[in-house]
């Protein structure tokens, strides 16, 4: 099958099964396992933290960086569709009993920074305290620029409050606009990377930030049950990630203008007038035509996501620049017949 209904669905490459079989692994709850302690380490320094931690999955670090920074109660400002409020099924709310206060996404992917010290409470006991900002980078493929992501974390620390991001595909970000990613993470308090996306890991995030902070939110990835035992063997496959899988994100950003640029050329898909520039395409097509689609594709082997009336492409390490034609003669197919 050529699936692309997520950077998520990538297998392991042959390096990373060889590094499993061949890590040095102890007890993680305890420290003990030296192949994670190797792993937090890069992530932290290629983000230009003092310390990670390795979790099980974006969500859980997500979840255990907030429950870290507010307490029950406490308020944090977020955009009304990011992942860490739309799609990480409340759990900041339901568990942690956590309050958000959304305001709207921009076509690009950023919030309005006024916007947003509007939403700043003041100190009155009627109201929640507001102690964190959260931001995404990606959003939806798209990219936010170095200098939108330092005005971003500056606007936090001018109020006195600590600073999230969510960078699940922050390698892409660092991609597409050619700099370190360092120049997209920098004053930020905490920042998540998933390793199990466009990275290709099987599995797991790290969550970085100062060494007191990480140390804390150790307790809460705890109450979480996301203590973990051998996990080096996990830990060198997210080596393996970082170590290899970095610059090659370009040739997903390649295949995915690519093929956004073919498709557009079928009069019955319609591209996103905003295209992101990573390695995601969204399209919508004709209403009768969604769901019979989906399944014609399917029969044909290819996988398509999204939620219509828009479907999601996503590029990754598993689709080559053979199935691209592929895939748009099984479009152009559909709709001729």
């Amino acid at each position: 099958m050529i699936d692309l209904r997520s950077d998520t669905v990538t297998k392991p490459t042959p390096e990373m099964y060889d590094a499993m079989a061949k890590a040095v692994v102890g007890d993680d709850v305890y420290g003990d396992d030296p192949t994670i302690n190797e792993l937090e380490q890069t992530v932290a320094e290629m983000l230009g933290f003092e310390a990670g931690m390795f979790v099980t999955s974006g969500t859980q670090s997500n979840f255990t960086a907030l429950l870290t920074h507010c307490g029950r109660g406490d308020e944090y400002i977020i955009g009304e569709t990011y992942h860490v409020y739309k799609s990480e099924a409340v759990g900041t709310a339901a568990l942690g009993g956590i309050i958000p206060q959304t305001i709207p996404v921009k076509n690009d992917g950023s919030v309005d920074i006024d916007l947003i010290e509007s939403k700043i409470k003041p100190e009155d006991m009627h109201f929640p305290r507001t102690k964190l900002i959260c931001f995404e980078n990606t959003y939806n493929g798209k990219a936010l620029s170095p200098d939108y992501m330092t005005t971003a974390a500056n606007v936090a620390s001018k109020h006195g409050l600590s600073s999230h991001l969510d960078g699940a595909r922050l390698m892409n970000a660092a991609i597409a606009y050619g700099c370190s990613p360092k120049d997209l993470t920098r004053g930020f308090t905490t920042v998540s990377l998933c390793l199990s996306k466009g990275l290709g890991a099987p599995v797991g995030s790290v969550l970085t930030g100062k060494s007191d902070f990480i140390k804390e939110a150790r307790r809460a990835r705890k109450m979480l049950g996301g203590g973990m035992r051998q996990a080096g063997i996990l830990a060198a496959c997210g080596l393996v990630a970082v170590q290899t899988q970095i610059d090659r994100l370009e040739e997903d950003h390649r295949l995915a203008s690519r093929l956004a640029t073919e498709l557009a050329q079928i009069p019955e898909v319609q591209t996103a007038p905003e295209g992101a520039n990573t390695n995601m395409i969204f399209i919508e097509v004709p209403e009768a035509d969604r769901d019979p689609l989906k399944e014609f594709l399917k029969q044909n082997g290819i996988l398509i996501g999204g939620r219509p009336p828009t479907f999601r492409l996503v590029l990754h390490r598993d689709i080559k620049e053979k199935d691209i034609p592929m895939i748009i003669s099984a479009f152009s197919k559909y709709f001729r017949s």
